[in-house]
C-alpha cells in the first residue's frame, strides 16, 4: 500500500525539514510514503487542491475535529486496509486556515492528533513519526513501547 502525506505549501521552518528529513530515510526500508506538496492558498483553492491530488486514494483529512487514535488504533487501521486491498492512503494536511467543509465531507476519514490546533508544518511532522511508529509495529520492530 502507498501512503501519499499531501501538504498545503512547502516546509518553510527548519525544525520541519530536519524532521521530514529524518523520518523520510527511516521509512525508506519500511514502506512506500511519498510527499507531496500542493500550492498554498485560500481555504477553498488549498482544498480543492488536496482533493485532486488525493483523487482514487482512501483520504483522511487531518483536522482537530476528527478521531483521536491511539497508535495501536492506527496500526490496526492501516493493517486493516492493507488486508483489504486499499492501494492508497492520502493523508491530507492544509495551510494556515485548515480545511473547507466540503474536504472533510470528501473525505473518508477525519483524524486529529489532539484536541488542541496545532500548527500545519508541526502537525505534518508528528504525523510522519506516527506513521514511522506504525510502521514500526507492522515490522515487528521495537521502537515503539506500549
Amino acid at each position: 500500500m502507498e501512503i501519499l502525506v499531501i501538504v498545503a505549501g512547502k516546509p518553510a521552518i527548519g525544525y520541519t525539514k530536519d524532521g521530514l528529513a529524518f523520518f523520510e530515510q527511516r521509512l525508506k526500508p519500511l514502506g512506500k510514503v511519498t510527499l507531496r506538496y500542493v500550492k498554498a492558498g485560500s481555504q477553498a483553492d488549498v482544498s480543492a487542491r488536496l482533493l485532486d491530488a488525493s483523487e482514487g486514494c482512501l483520504r483522511i483529512a487531518m483536522d482537530e475535529r476528527g478521531q483521536n487514535w491511539t497508535t495501536r488504533e492506527f496500526e490496526k487501521k492501516l493493517r486493516g486496509w492493507m488486508l483489504h486491498s486499499v492501494k492508497r492512503v492520502a493523508f491530507l494536511i492544509g495551510a494556515a486556515d485548515g480545511h473547507s467543509a466540503a474536504l472533510r465531507e470528501a473525505a473518508d476519514v477525519t483524524l486529529c492528533l489532539g484536541k488542541h490546533t496545532m500548527q500545519h508544518e508541526l502537525a505534518l511532522v508528528v504525523l510522519m513519526e506516527q506513521i514511522y511508529r506504525v510502521h514500526t509495529l507492522l515490522a515487528g520492530s521495537p521502537y515503539h513501547r506500549d
